[in-house]
């Protein structure tokens, strides 16, 4: 069949067959509340073992932020019968990797290994669910390594510095204004009260997701982890995850970040934005169309087409992103970096045009179906990577989604119609709940002054900020 035929023949399939994400899938829950998901993939003799703690930055106490993600860190010290430092060491001698990362909804521990060595990494990972040991020198060295992970991450960069202030005026009154990281006057605070605290009140099997994916049988993983995991005695003090809720937002916030580092300015906008839900995840579905369609690619979206290859072009680079997966809220954002000479109000002037033309006609059927075909596509790639589906079923679980939910989403996504993009579009890009933020270079010194001043290094605009990530 010629290459061509072929092609045509594989976007025909991708219209007419939506692939479900996986089909070896199994689900459990041993008797002491651990919840289990088993995804056999037996092309390689690997898998990667994941355990999602159904705690994070949102669910920390008052004055102390930065503390889920701070035991993240102390996770990987000693336990009863693991010395300091032992747990990845014994990951590596393996031949294996192992990490974790923390979010506003969840906290996440995971190794890559080959398929025989999972009975050793149940073993060391159910001891440190219960039996962590950490010691004030402990807290000392983590509390020095965090401090100095918010410094290069956040501090140092003003693409980040402004994404935390954009997302601290843009949650009013939910814990998701938070950074993950924490704030720098409470992280030098924290001790070691604090993370035993925390990890009492977390960290027990009730309150936690066992993903395994990759060379494995669910009777075989379900026999290991009753063994490892099924004699951990769950916690009392796990309760329904009751969060103080968004009042309703009635007028944009806007704010301007200056920096002596940044060498090309841009405008960057947050909509507060519904989440995907337990069997309702159609506005969400929606919201992911919309944000392909908007500003997902950076040939052949809106805003490229309209803002970079136009007949007037105003920008160098323009984007939409969206992500629904939280337990609460979500937020649906938008970037525009304009071309040398533009300034910052030209461009947002030209992105809410197209904002506005789109609410008005909504989507161009040729894109419409481009972009449901490409996601089609991404969903079947998707199943090619195992790492990757138990990323997407662990991060699922662990903010109230269920296994059906993963499943049904390609689906909901295929199902998605135009003009369910278009009230979208109304109903979510809203001024009135949103947060429009200007990062722009600090004005040229005086003459004598900056003679007597080194100049700042420049901030790149390929640094500007991104939906955020987790922290590790």
């Amino acid at each position: 069949m010629p290459p061509r035929t072929l092609a045509r023949t594989f976007a025909l399939c991708l219209l007419v067959a939506p692939p479900a994400l996986a089909q070896d899938v199994t689900s459990f829950r041993l008797d002491n509340g651990l919840d289990v998901v088993v995804i056999e993939d037996h092309r390689a003799p690997a898998v990667t073992q994941m355990v999602w703690y159904r705690t994070g930055a949102a669910d920390e106490p008052p004055g102390r932020s930065g503390i889920a993600h701070f035991l993240e860190h102390l996770m990987f010290k000693g336990t009863e019968t693991l010395a300091p430092g032992e747990f990845s060491a014994t990951v590596e001698a393996q031949g294996g990797t192992d990490n974790a990362f923390t979010s506003w909804d969840y906290t996440a521990y995971f190794q890559r290994v080959a398929a025989d060595r999972l009975d050793l990494m149940m073993q060391i990972e159910a001891d440190r669910m219960r039996n962590l040991q950490i010691s004030e020198e402990d807290i000392v060295t983590e509390r020095a390594v965090i401090i100095e992970e918010r410094k290069q991450r956040t501090d140092s960069r003003p693409a980040a510095l402004l994404q935390e202030q954009m997302r601290a005026a843009q949650f009013l009154n939910h814990p998701y204004g938070i950074p993950i990281i924490g704030w720098m006057h409470e992280m030098e605070q924290l001790g070691r009260q604090d993370a035993l605290d925390h990890y009492a009140r977390f960290y027990a099997p009730n309150n936690a997701i066992l993903v395994v994916a990759g060379d494995v049988t669910p009777d075989a993983v379900r026999e290991m982890a009753q063994r490892h995991y099924g004699p951990l005695a769950p916690s009392d003090a796990i309760t329904d995850r009751i969060r103080p809720s968004e009042p309703p937002q009635r007028a944009e916030r806007r704010l301007t970040l200056t920096d002596a580092r940044v060498s090309e300015p841009y405008v960057m906008r947050t909509y507060l934005a519904p989440e995907r839900n337990p069997g309702d995840q159609e506005k969400a579905a929606a919201l992911t169309i919309l944000a392909e369609l908007l500003g997902g690619s950076g040939q052949t979206s809106l805003f490229a087409q309209a803002l970079q290859f136009g007949a007037d072009p105003v920008a160098v680079f323009s984007s939409a992103y969206y992500d629904g997966t939280a337990l609460d809220h979500a937020t649906f954002g938008l970037v525009v970096v304009p071309m040398p000479g533009v300034d910052l109000a030209t461009a947002e002037a030209a992105m809410d045009g197209v904002i506005a033309r789109f609410i008005e006609t909504g989507p161009d059927p040729e894109d419409f179906a481009r972009i449901k075909t490409q996601i089609r596509a991404d969903q079947i790639y998707a199943r090619d990577n195992s790492d990757g589906l138990a990323r997407r079923y662990g991060e699922a679980l662990a903010v109230g989604l269920s296994v059906q939910d993963v499943q049904d989403w390609p689906a909901v996504l295929d199902a998605v119609t135009a003009e369910q993009v278009q009230q979208a579009a109304r109903d979510v890009l809203n001024r009135n709940a949103a947060v429009t933020g200007w990062l722009m270079p600090e004005p040229p010194p005086p003459a004598a002054e900056a003679a007597a001043e080194p100049a700042a290094a420049p901030q790149n605009a390929a640094q500007m900020p991104e939906p955020e990530e987790a922290a590790e």
